[in-house]
């Protein structure tokens, strides 16, 4: 009974902490800088405007990169696109409710955004060309190649699975329902948990701490709940077949989110897809193996 108290304590106090408590706010040590990327232009696709960043020569082999759940384009692709930037016309795109984007207040599901990136693609007159999707990016990019023939040329997943979860949706939706409670008490808790995470294991350096905790901060609780809960009802695994383009899944071995079963069961199950495996990298692997991605992604497509 007394530890019962003391927990019921220590959450009341939480509370009124978060409640009435000051904006918390990380230490950052040293000089604080942003890295390096492209300014982005506000690009209006159907009723909604969204963030569209370019890099690399003009005339290039256009690329488009579609980035996962948490970070924006630039969060995601910053340490990847100067690298492919060399040779290629590099797009990334702030999705919905992320970034720069627009906040769409509503439920959707990871077809919405695939039908966001069509018609991006759309206004910004491309077609035919690849797509590289990281996490959930990688999602919307299967659903971009099944919903939308002949825009894609080359598909790339990295990280990412037809079916991403582990456990069973009735196992997974009470966790989210959690988190989104947690965090409509204290929009700060997960991107702490983050911000220690990717700073701690040295993923993102001590000059770009501030930068990361406002990449963080920068976003709606509800709305980025309705993303995991997107995630937890795809599964396109009975579609996958259908995909008729040269296919490449990058597969971080010791990915901690989207199980490494998921990612090799997906590339099973579309004909003639080819593996590239990061040995002992995990969920972050776009930041950590940079290089790796953009050799693998350069060396598929030519």
């Amino acid at each position: 009974m007394p530890r019962r108290k003391t927990l019921f304590t220590a959450l009341v106090l939480w509370v009124l902490w978060r409640l009435f408590g000051p904006e918390p706010r990380p230490r950052f040590r040293g000089r604080q800088s942003r890295p390096e990327g492209p300014e982005g232009r506000v690009v209006l696709a159907g009723r909604h405007e969204f963030l569209v960043r370019e890099s690399g020569p003009v005339r290039a082999t256009p690329i488009v990169l579609i980035h996962g759940w948490l970070y924006d384009s630039h969060a995601t692709w910053h340490r990847i696109v100067p690298l492919l930037a060399e040779h290629y016309r590099v797009i990334t795109i702030d999705l919905r409710n992320h970034g720069k984007s627009d906040r769409i207040r509503s439920r959707f599901e990871i077809a919405d955004v695939a039908d966001d990136v069509a018609r991006l693609l759309d206004v910004l007159d491309l077609s035919g060309m690849p797509i590289v999707g990281y996490s959930m990016g990688g999602m919307a990019a299967q659903e971009l190649v099944l919903r939308h023939p002949g825009r894609v040329s080359h598909l790339i997943l990295g990280a990412t699975a037809a079916h991403p979860l582990a456990l069973a949706r009735w196992a997974t939706t009470p966790v989210l329902y959690l988190g989104r409670t947690l965090s409509r008490i204290d929009r700060f808790l997960l991107p702490r948990l983050a911000h220690l995470y990717m700073t701690r294991t040295g993923t993102i350096p001590d000059e770009h701490s501030a930068w990361l905790w406002q990449a963080l901060v920068d976003r709606d609780v509800d709305l980025y709940y309705e993303g995991g809960f997107a995630i937890a009802r795809f599964d396109v695994r009975s579609r996958l077949s259908a995909i008729d383009v040269p296919t490449l899944c990058i597969i971080p071995t010791a990915d901690q989110l989207v199980w490494p079963a998921q990612q090799y069961e997906t590339a099973s199950l579309i004909a003639g897809a080819s593996i590239v495996e990061l040995v002992d990298a995990r969920h972050e692997a776009v930041l950590t193996h940079a290089d790796d991605i953009a050799k693998a992604i350069a060396a598929f497509v030519g």
